[in-house]
């Protein structure tokens, strides 16, 4: 009962927003809870090169997604690779983890988690397990010698496919105040795009950086890109 609960709640969050990133992948993942088939043709190819000196992984949902599609030379001139998903939440991605990270034997992963959780794609949202999440994909990575950086839950004030969120901006700021204490305590870098990217209201995406208030045009891209590279470089020369 309740998996059938959760695999519809993702089909719904899926299909709403099926015209920007595909029907054929919200199908996928209506049968396959953490889209394992989204990336494993790719996986292999990566897996059979070994390890590459300087690869990065980025852990996401459709806003890594996106990042790859908007600025793809961004991601291939640096040795960046983008494993989001769109629709996902902190869960699928723990899921994932094992195949789409740690196998990919990176010396960096970079893990933007939060938005999806709080927009209620899975169920309800819980701060404390997606806070949860983060910490155990953390910990997969250290335990596999993969250095981890952290980042901010974009600014949104809303979700077009779930209006019921009424709360988004202060749960948003509440589990990133959370990851950004839980760094600073465990030493692992954290990227603040949240202050790159808010308006002047306090919660909203700039306008100038999206379209639809959760994701961000390539404008919106080309404000984290400096910040996430600089902090990739500092871990790089540690």
């Amino acid at each position: 009962m309740l998996r059938t609960f959760i695999s519809g709640a993702s089909m719904l969050a899926c299909l709403l927003v099926a015209s920007a990133f595909g029907l054929a992948e919200c199908k996928a993942q209506s049968q396959d809870f953490a889209n394992f088939k989204r990336y494993a043709a790719d996986n292999r190819v990566l897996e059979e090169q070994g390890p590459v000196k300087g690869r990065v992984v980025f852990m996401g949902n459709s806003i890594t997604e996106g990042w790859v599609r908007a600025d793809a030379a961004f991601f291939e001139k640096n040795g960046y690779v983008g494993r989001g998903i769109s629709g996902q939440t902190s869960m699928q991605f723990l899921l994932r983890f094992r195949e789409d990270v740690i196998k990919l034997r990176p010396e960096i992963v970079v893990i933007n988690a939060g938005t999806n959780d709080v927009a209620e794609n899975t169920g309800a949202y819980v701060e404390d397990y997606t806070f949860g999440n983060i910490v155990s994909m953390v910990e997969l990575a250290s335990v596999n010698g993969i250095q981890v950086i952290l980042t901010s839950v974009l600014p949104a004030a809303r979700f077009s496919w779930n209006a019921s969120v009424a709360d988004a901006p202060q749960k948003i700021t509440a589990l990133n105040k959370r990851i950004e204490e839980y760094a600073s305590a465990e030493g692992i870098p954290y990227v603040n795009y949240y202050e790159a990217l808010v308006a002047d209201d306090g919660c909203s995406l700039k306008a100038a950086y999206t379209k639809d208030g959760v994701h961000p045009t390539l404008e919106g891209y080309r404000v984290m890109e400096p910040l996430i590279k600089n902090a990739i470089e500092q871990v790089r020369d540690k």
